[in-house]
């Protein structure tokens, strides 16, 4: 990421540094790491396609960014950092996502891949991201604090919030890699079933845990009356909806080599501590 980032001293120095910043902060790197493991299941080696998982990780540090900003979640802290509004100021914060969003899709566009399969992944990416997908998920979960609302609408706000990103990143490493199209629906929906599990341990660590283990808030969702699992059906049945994610999405592998590395993603992102 930092080779395709914009050098911090390149025109306009502010907004690259703030890109630089967010996306350069510590990290999981969940998302370009099931990138590559999904194309090392299709046979490629894991860097064949690191170029896809940083476009990836730029659309959601885009996301970070954008869901921190006063307007929208207020966080000050991200990955135990400032966040980039309160380091940079909101403007150069807005407009270092915006950077962001089009570096992914310059760097997946133009990625060393065959021109059809880049064609197929940008494709994936575009829907993960827009109404559909990522933003489409943000805006139902804004408009849903302190609403009553179905447990049916915050499967569609996890799903589409979380999920759909974490999905993209499965199919997009097969398709690279050369997966058929009903290898890379699998990838997709194992990458389903693990982001849903991710979105709901999310939830119960920011129910249970601490901002020193987090690197940012705890127990802000129940502050702004956010919908999350722990708040509509509790901890335990919490716990087990997420397990059942995970064996789910094991279960999408089956029949696939080289999937060790995607089991234990499927495993971590229930057993995380942060």
């Amino acid at each position: 990421m930092a080779q395709l980032l914009p050098s911090a001293d390149a025109v306009p120095q502010k907004l690259h540094e703030a890109m630089r910043y967010s996306c350069l902060a510590p990290g999981k790197r969940m998302r370009p790491a099931l990138a590559m493991a999904s194309a090392v299941a299709f046979g490629k080696d894991a860097d064949f396609v690191v170029d896809a998982g940083c476009a990836i990780e730029f659309v959601h540090c885009f996301s970070l960014i954008h869901d921190d900003l006063p307007a929208i979640d207020n966080d000050d802290l991200r990955r135990g950092v400032p966040t980039c509004h309160v380091k940079f100021g909101e403007a150069v914060a807005i407009l270092a996502g915006d950077g962001l969003f089009a570096l992914a899709f310059d760097t997946l566009a133009n990625g060393p891949w065959p021109a059809e399969a880049r064609i197929r992944a940008v494709a994936s990416l575009t829907k993960a991201t827009g109404s559909d997908g990522l933003v489409g998920g943000e805006t139902l979960d804004i408009l849903s604090e302190g609403q009553e609302i179905s447990f049916e609408t915050l499967q569609i706000i996890h799903r589409r919030k979380t999920g759909s990103l974490i999905a993209a990143s499965c199919e997009i490493g097969a398709l690279l890699a050369g997966a058929t199209p009903e290898q890379s629906c699998r990838m997709y929906e194992y990458g389903a079933a693990v982001g849903l599990a991710f979105q709901i341990a999310d939830d119960l660590l920011n129910e249970t845990s601490t901002p020193e283990k987090l690197g940012k808030a705890a127990g802000s969702d129940r502050e702004r009356g956010k919908a999350t699992y722990p708040a509509m059906i509790g901890l335990e049945a919490s716990r087990k909806a997420a397990e059942d994610a995970v064996q789910h999405g094991i279960c999408c592998l089956e029949g696939l080599e080289n999937t060790e590395f995607l089991v234990d993603i499927a495993k971590y992102s229930i057993h995380r501590l942060y």
